[in-house]
């Protein structure tokens, strides 16, 4: 069984065809996908659609690109939200430097924002971060809540690694890792115990190869799980277990793994 830890199922992409690639996933022995908002509107759909499908879970919060639109009424909105038995985490919260879509002096009082909301809602926290990696370590290293979360589509180095475990995050791998030239986070990745990873695609981004230049979808995440057996030197069917089994864990899934 695998499990993608990070899907946008609610994007419009999967518009057309969302029952059928559910049922892909399914086929390919992806029995859990956790599909993840983005604004306040997407949050509202993740759920929608979470409770259409035993095997999809959601994640409500606001992200780095968006929270230049949070008002007074956005956390009051998300609260309730965060009471429906279909919702595993908050987030993705966090920094983005690189596109700058939301000035950055907002994205870091947001990110501090939302990191306390989590805590006031025991949600463990799923970290944006891109091209932002000093700012988005001090953040958490002075956050003064209980650290429960992942840090997905891991980009910074090996150093950056050990101190996202260090403060009892996971670490969350995607299909970058079976690009022929992604040598560097093929390294990290090796260095990071089984028990501390997660899978995801991102879905529609990142695809894996051999989907590259496609519209990614929660069953490639074997591809990635895949490429993580070989760098490892492990079976596919542990990658598969241990990660699926540090998910349900993060958070707190009930579903049987076996």
């Amino acid at each position: 069984m695998f499990i993608d830890s990070h899907a946008h199922l609610e994007m419009k992409d999967f518009n057309r065809d969302r029952p059928e690639v559910v049922k892909r996933a399914l086929e390919a022995g992806v029995g859990c996908i956790i599909t993840v908002g983005t604004t306040l509107s997407d949050c509202a759909k993740a759920l929608s659609i979470a409770a259409q499908y035993e095997t999809v879970y959601a994640v409500i919060g606001i992200h780095p690109h968006e929270v230049k639109a949070i008002d007074a009424k956005t956390y009051d909105a998300l609260k309730p939200m965060a009471q429906n038995r279909k919702v595993v985490a908050y987030g993705e919260i966090g920094l983005d430097f690189f596109r700058n879509l939301s000035p950055r002096d907002v994205q870091i009082r947001r990110f501090g924002e939302q990191l306390d909301l989590a805590e006031e809602l025991d949600l463990p926290v799923v970290i944006h971060d891109r091209e932002a990696h000093d700012e988005t370590m001090n953040i958490l290293k002075a956050w003064k809540g209980k650290r429960r979360g992942v840090v997905h589509c891991f980009s910074g180095d090996r150093t950056m690694a050990r101190k996202c475990l260090d403060l009892g995050f996971y670490i969350s791998v995607p299909g970058p890792i079976t690009f022929p030239k992604s040598d560097k986070l093929r390294e990290i990745v090796k260095g990071i115990p089984i028990d501390r990873l997660l899978l995801e695609t991102d879905a529609p981004y990142l695809t894996p190869e051999p989907h590259r230049g496609k519209r990614n979808e929660p069953s490639f995440v074997v591809h990635t799980a895949r490429r993580i057996a070989e760098v490892k030197g492990i079976p596919l069917d542990d990658v598969g277990r241990i990660t699926s089994r540090n998910a349900k864990e993060l958070f707190r899934l009930p579903i049987d793994i076996s």
